[in-house]
């Protein structure tokens, strides 16, 4: 079972919404999250790595987060993106002008991040919204954030399967592709977790659903194959996941992906 675990929280209101930071919601990694979307802050010694980038609103909470654990804009080493859609880009052009770092993504996203609206879909965009009613304050609270103006990414650095990543926290890329074709998630040995992007969420945007599960057709290039990348995280054996979308799943790996293959596509 995935259960709550206390951490120091931090919330920050504006016209954009919402925002909370949550410290150490495993040792050394930190939550920013805005209009449900998550951004996380891996810390240690050599500094912070900063993954995702949610939306363009995000880049005060970011900054706010920073300052909470003490950093200051040198201490961030770079930007790894877990994919390219738009509300992971959000601030990662400023971000990456503003502290002169390097933005990191799978090749087969790098056109994607270039022109974050353009993405492979299963399912038509306009028909969830009718479907799905629920989620349509989640879609409202998206575009306060600026989900409808998010700048592409000019510059990127490749990333590739397998390989550890020579940044604070020691992330080790795990090619997950199916909610877009170069998404990868990211394994944290050391703190025992897995930052797994969009491959599993624990918020569905478009359905309101809530637990573990792929995100929806509208959103996702390939679910069967989507499906069959959970294998990846499942092999971690670790006992946090944390999602792009949603809260932390604190048990089993192969519990939160067994759980997601029974809700299936949607």
């Amino acid at each position: 079972m995935s259960a709550p675990v206390a951490t120091a929280q931090i919330i920050l209101r504006s016209r954009a919404g919402v925002a909370r930071i949550d410290l150490d919601v495993v040792p050394g990694v930190h939550r920013v999250e805005l209009a449900h979307v998550n951004c996380y802050l891996l810390v240690d010694a050599d500094g912070v790595t900063v993954v995702d980038a949610g939306l363009p609103a995000v880049w005060h909470p970011l900054r706010r987060a920073l300052d909470a654990i003490g950093a200051r804009t040198a201490d961030v080493r770079a930007l790894v993106l877990t994919h390219a859609h738009f509300d992971h880009v959000g601030a990662a052009e400023r971000l990456a002008r503003s502290f002169g770092v390097p933005v990191l993504a799978h090749p087969g996203d790098h056109a994607l991040a270039r022109s974050p609206y353009r993405y492979a879909h299963e399912r038509p965009r306009s028909a969830y919204p009718l479907r799905s009613p629920r989620a349509v304050p989640i879609l409202v609270d998206m575009v306060r954030a600026g989900a409808l103006h998010v700048p592409g990414v000019r510059q990127l650095q490749p990333i590739a399967d397998g390989l550890e990543l020579d940044l604070p926290g020691g992330p080790r890329v795990i090619a997950t592709p199916g909610h877009t074709f170069g998404h990868c998630a990211l394994h944290l040995p050391q703190a025992d977790a897995v930052l797994t992007g969009d491959a599993l969420v624990t918020l569905d945007p478009y359905t309101a659903g809530v637990g573990p599960r792929i995100v929806a057709g509208t959103a996702t290039a390939d679910s069967a194959l989507a499906l069959r990348s959970l294998s990846a995280i499942a092999a971690t054996r670790a006992t946090t996941l944390l999602p792009g979308h949603g809260e932390p799943w604190r048990g089993r790996a192969e519990d939160a992906v067994a759980i997601a293959r029974r809700v299936g596509p949607s």
